[in-house]
C-alpha cells in the first residue's frame, strides 16, 4: 500500500493562512455590512447617533444586539426592517422626531430589554403598542410634550418591566390598574406632568401615596388641578382626596331624600285613588246597564204569558162547544128515525 507523499512546505504555508484569514474574519455582525454614516464594532453595536439621519438607518446587520439612532431626525420607526433584528436588546430613538408608534412597529422584537423614546413628539400610546416586547426590562417615555394620552391597557403585557418614566410629558390622568398588576416593577417617573387630582384620579394619586419608594423625584410629581390644589404633591392629597370623593352625607343630602321620598309617596298615593275612582265608577256603570236591561225582558215575559192563557183558553172554548154539539146531532138523528 502507497503512502500519501508528506505535505510540502507550499502546501504548509497555504494552511497557515487559511488559518489565520478564518481567525481574523469579521464577526457575523460585520459580515452584512455597515449602514452609512454609522460605526459597527465586533460586539454586535451599531452605533449612529447624531449623524443628522433623517430616516431609520438601511442595511442593518441581522445580528445587531445593539442600535443607537439617538439625536437624529427620524421621523418613523419602520416596522418591517427594524422586525428583522431579532436579537435586539438595546434600541435607543431618542431626540428624534417620532410622531406615532404602530402595533406593529415592534411586532418581532421578543429580546428587546431596553427602549428609550424620549424627547420625540409622540401624542399617543396604544394598548399593543409594546404588547410584543415580552423581556422589555427599562422603558423610557420622557419629554415628549405632546403625549396626552396612553392607553390603560398600554403596559398590561410587559410583565418583565421593572422602570418605566413617563416624566415632562403632557399627562394628566393615568389608569393605573394594570401598572398596579406589574410584578416587576420597581421604579416610575411621573414627574413633570399636569396632573390632574380631582376625584377621576383618585387611585393615581392613592397608590403615590401608600407606594411613594417607587417613584423618581416623587417631590417634582405635583398637581396641576384643580385650582386649590395646584402645585401640591400628589402623594400629600391622596388621602385627603379619598375622603373628599367619598365624603359622608350631610343635611342637604337628607333633606333631599326625604323631599325624593315624599313625592313618591303622594304620587303613589294619588294613583292609587284614582285607579280606585275609576273602578267604582266602572262598577256603578255596569250595575246601572243591567238595572235598565231588566224591564224590557220582563215586559217580553208577561206578554208571552198572556198570549199562551189567551191560546189555551181558546182551544178549551172550542173543545166544550164541540162536546156540547154532538148530543144535539144525537136527537136529531133519533127525531129523524121516529
Amino acid at each position: 500500500m502507497r503512502l500519501a507523499p508528506p505535505p510540502s512546505a507550499h502546501s504548509l504555508r497555504l494552511v497557515i493562512v487559511v488559518i489565520l484569514v478564518m481567525g481574523a474574519s469579521p464577526s457575523p455582525a460585520m459580515s452584512s455590512g455597515c449602514p452609512d454614516r454609522c460605526v459597527c464594532d465586533d460586539q454586535r453595536v451599531v452605533q449612529c447617533a447624531g449623524q443628522h439621519l433623517t430616516r431609520f438607518p438601511a442595511d442593518l446587520p441581522l445580528t445587531t444586539r445593539q442600535l443607537i439612532i439617538s439625536n437624529n431626525r427620524i421621523a418613523e420607526l419602520p416596522p418591517l426592517a427594524l422586525n428583522y433584528l431579532s436579537d435586539l436588546v438595546y434600541l435607543d430613538c431618542s431626540n428624534n422626531s417620532l410622531t406615532e408608534l404602530s402595533e406593529s412597529t415592534f411586532g418581532n422584537l421578543r429580546q428587546l430589554a431596553y427602549l428609550d423614546l424620549s424627547f420625540n413628539t409622540l401624542t399617543r400610546v396604544e394598548d399593543r403598542t409594546f404588547g410584543p416586547l415580552a423581556s422589555l426590562v427599562m422603558l423610557r417615555l420622557t419629554d415628549n410634550p405632546g403625549l396626552a394620552d396612553i392607553h390603560p391597557d398600554a403596559f398590561s403585557e410587559n410583565a418583565a418591566l421593572q422602570v418605566l418614566d413617563v416624566s415632562r410629558n403632557n399627562l394628566t390622568a393615568l389608569n393605573v390598574s394594570s401598572l398596579v398588576a406589574l410584578p416587576a416593577l420597581r421604579s416610575m417617573g411621573l414627574s413633570g406632568n399636569p396632573w390632574s387630582c380631582a376625584c377621576d384620579n383618585e387611585d393615581l394619586c392613592l397608590w403615590v401615596h401608600v407606594e411613594g419608594f417607587k417613584f423618581q423625584e416623587e417631590g417634582q410629581t405635583v398637581c396641576g388641578a384643580p385650582a386649590d390644589l395646584r402645585g401640591r404633591r400628589v402623594a400629600e392629597v391622596g388621602p385627603g382626596l379619598r375622603a373628599r370623593c367619598h365624603q359622608a352625607l350631610g343635611s342637604w343630602d337628607y333633606l333631599f331624600f326625604i323631599l325624593i321620598g315624599f313625592v313618591i309617596f303622594a304620587a303613589g298615593t294619588v294613583s292609587a285613588w284614582g285607579m280606585g275612582v275609576v273602578m267604582v265608577l266602572y262598577e256603578r256603570y255596569v250595575k246601572r246597564k243591567d238595572a235598565q236591561g231588566d224591564p224590557e225582558g220582563g215586559g217580553r215575559g208577561e206578554a208571552e204569558g198572556e198570549g199562551g192563557e189567551r191560546v189555551e183558553m181558546g182551544r178549551t172554548g172550542r173543545t166544550s162547544s164541540e162536546g156540547r154539539g154532538h148530543p144535539g146531532n144525537g136527537d136529531r138523528k133519533a127525531s129523524h128515525g121516529v
